[in-house]
């Protein structure tokens, strides 16, 4: 079976992994394969969720708002390539 590898983890995310992972008795990689799964299976984020969880972990770094940010990275794609979101 593969192998993955996980760089740059920040100690407060490993931290609830491994307290998910004693609360339901899972280990700790069987808990972020499981996690990942469940990430992975569910709808994808609009993109208004995606921007509310960058700010909530602090990530979102822009004055402007998600709709102008959502226009420009639109209009800097290369055209000729469908893309879903």
């Amino acid at each position: 079976m593969p192998t993955l590898t996980i760089r740059d983890l920040p100690a407060e995310v490993l931290e609830r992994l491994r307290r998910r992972a004693a609360e339901e008795r899972r280990s700790l990689n069987q808990q972020a394969i499981y996690l990942l799964d469940l990430a992975l299976r569910s709808e994808r984020f609009s993109p208004a969720a995606q921007v509310e969880a960058w700010l909530r972990l602090g990530k979102w770094r822009s004055s402007k708002s998600a709709e102008q940010e959502i226009s420009e990275i639109y209009a800097a794609r290369t055209l000729g390539r469908p893309v879903k979101l």
